[in-house]
């Protein structure tokens, strides 16, 4: 999953890394620096005369010009405090390199996650619960970048500190050195071998749960009409209250299964340095000779410690949001589209008809067909209705039809061309569709009715007269702000019909060649909906409209309708010939 991952961040990205990854080396090189410096300042504090004349001090004697022992406390002092402010700024750094670095990398996660859930084909999207897509892109992928991506950056800065301080303790006293860090590597192995089964269950919990309660927030919010009436309040506040409960002692849990091998490492390394103070009291020289070397390793250990206990906290982390990882990485590996690097399609010519020969479908290989064998010629610039009892495939039709769906049998031409994978986005971009519940987003009125179109490349002439066509401008005009009045989301502060005009506009805007109505005017009163079909007939002689409609008065000015029957049956009526 790693490898996967890692394939996933832009080149870019994975330059920001490698330079993290020479940062963590220097800083590595800079704590052995400053372990290293309090070794000679707690020698000249405690027994200055055998640094003075040590061998190794002479060439740094000579070059000061030192004639005492005496003289060697200052400078050493400030070569240590030094060594330190370096260290600490570089350890500062790295902290902020990372943890930026981390975040930076989650937001690439989250970002390409929604963009390849976005290119994702219609089918793939009705077949799926948005819930699940929404907890990924928002907390999985935050958890993959605090949970997975912290951590590991943080075991490997570790284990370079580590092995650089080890290095160093090694020359100091290697029998000490090695067994009290093997000792204290064992201990954790066993601690983490011991969890790895509470870790696994809590991590499956914190996946599953997660997704549950955005489920219940997505159930309860989205239908808040119904639990109103309903008096559902308690209902849906159970099911979070349950969700986020599990979820919130699951990750408790690991949160304490990570951190409290700390306390217990701290008390045994402290103990064993008393012990090694009072065995060194007791040898000939005292505990004056050896307090250099005890220092030193206090300090080392005061470093070594966190940080094997950062590699066991990480490592516990990691597996914690192994599941929620497993969710991420899935939605990382959906295809992009080939047109999803490319520029907006050219229309493809469309002077004659859209043509459907033998389609058949259904949404899997074990649920039964849609359409069977279904043939169907539709003529451009004609308005066709289509008629037919619920389950008859109506709005599957008119899916295969817009690109939205592919049969699973036959072919669909435009002009004699057949419209495959490879060139739908050119049909596409011929056609508007206006649904029976038009999405409408929580910003302006002549943001919704250029819906997709960045602000400052709006065209405010073609919203008014697309306002005009739906019958909406006067209603838009009459308010305080006109275009630039909120709506609320999902359009909540309209009327049904006014939402749903503001949808037609939508689709007048885009100057599409083919107009598709799926009971688009269902929540038109008849007098609207006659004064706008009038208007869509007169819009363009050459413009295609194809209508779903439930009342048969929509249809009245169309040339033909298709009536589809249960067996796929298919004729070709006049209006007269339905009333």
């Amino acid at each position: 999953m790693l490898k996967i991952l890692w394939r996933k961040f832009p080149k870019r990205r994975q330059r920001h890394f490698y330079f993290l990854l020479i940062l963590m080396i220097l800083s590595s090189f800079a704590e052995v620096v400053s372990i290293g410096a309090v070794l000679p300042f707690l020698g000249v504090l405690t027994a200055p005369d055998q640094i003075f004349q040590h061998s190794i001090f002479q060439p740094f004697v000579q070059f000061l010009k030192l004639t005492e022992s005496s003289q060697l406390i200052l400078p050493v002092t400030i070569i240590f405090i030094a060594a330190v402010l370096v260290s600490s700024a570089i350890r500062l750094l790295l902290l902020y390199v990372m943890t930026r670095l981390s975040y930076a990398a989650g937001s690439d996660i989250s970002i390409d996650i929604y963009r390849r859930t976005l290119y994702q084909g219609y089918l793939v999207h009705v077949s799926r619960n948005s819930s699940e897509i929404i907890n990924s892109i928002t907390r999985k992928a935050k958890a993959v970048s605090g949970s997975f991506i912290m951590p590991i950056l943080s075991i490997i800065s570790s284990v370079m500190m580590i092995v650089s301080i080890l290095s160093a303790l090694l020359i100091i006293d290697t029998a000490i050195t090695l067994s009290v860090f093997m000792g204290f590597g064992i201990l954790y192995w066993i601690i983490a071998f011991y969890n790895r089964v509470q870790v696994k269950n809590n991590s499956k919990c914190i996946a599953s749960q997660s997704t549950l309660m955005i489920k219940s927030l997505q159930e309860g919010l989205g239908g808040i009409r119904d639990v109103l009436i309903d008096g559902s309040q308690e209902f849906y506040c159970s099911i979070f209250r349950n969700s986020e409960t599990e979820l919130r002692k699951a990750a408790a849990k690991n949160k304490f299964i990570g951190a409290s091998p700390r306390y217990v490492m701290e008390a045994i390394g402290m103990t064993l340095i008393a012990i090694f103070a009072y065995i060194a009291t007791q040898e000939q020289g005292g505990v004056g000779t050896v307090i250099p070397v005890l220092g030193t390793l206090a300090l080392a250990a005061q470093r070594v410690l966190p940080a094997i206990q950062q590699i066991y906290s990480s490592y516990n982390s990691i597996k914690g949001s192994k599941y929620s990882l497993k969710d991420v990485i899935a939605l990382l590996e959906q295809q992009l589209p080939y047109y999803s690097s490319e520029m907006p399609p050219i229309p493809i010519k469309f002077n004659k008809s859209i043509v459907l020969k033998n389609i058949s479908f259904r949404y899997r290989s074990d649920l039964p067909w849609v359409l069977k064998d279904f043939n169907l010629t539709l003529n451009k610039s004609k308005h066709i209705g289509f008629i037919g009892v619920t389950g008859s495939g109506k709005s599957t039709l008119l899916d295969i039809v817009m690109g939205l769906l592919s049969q699973t049998q036959g072919e669909m031409l435009i002009d004699d061309q057949v419209i495959t994978n490879k060139n739908y986005r050119s049909w596409q971009a011929h056609i508007a569709h206006v649904p029976q519940s038009v999405y409408l987003s929580d910003n302006s009125i002549e943001e919704n009715i250029a819906f997709g179109s960045a602000i400052e490349k709006i065209d405010g002439n073609r919203v008014i007269k697309a306002a005009k066509q739906a019958q909406i401008l006067e209603l838009v005009e009459s308010l305080p702000d006109g275009f630039q009045t909120r709506i609320g989301e999902r359009g909540v502060r309209l009327s049904g019909g006014q939402r749903q005009r503001i949808g037609i506009a939508r689709a007048l805007y885009k100057r599409a060649s083919v107009l598709i109505f799926d009971e688009a005017t269902s929540a038109l009163d008849n007098e609207t909906e006659s004064s706008i079909m009038q208007t869509i007939k007169n819009l363009d002689k050459d413009l295609t409209v194809l209508i779903i409609a439930h009342r048969l008065t929509t249809l009245k000015d169309c040339d033909q309708i298709v009536k589809l029957g249960v067996n796929n049956t298919v004729e070709i009526l006049e209006y007269k010939e339905i009333i």
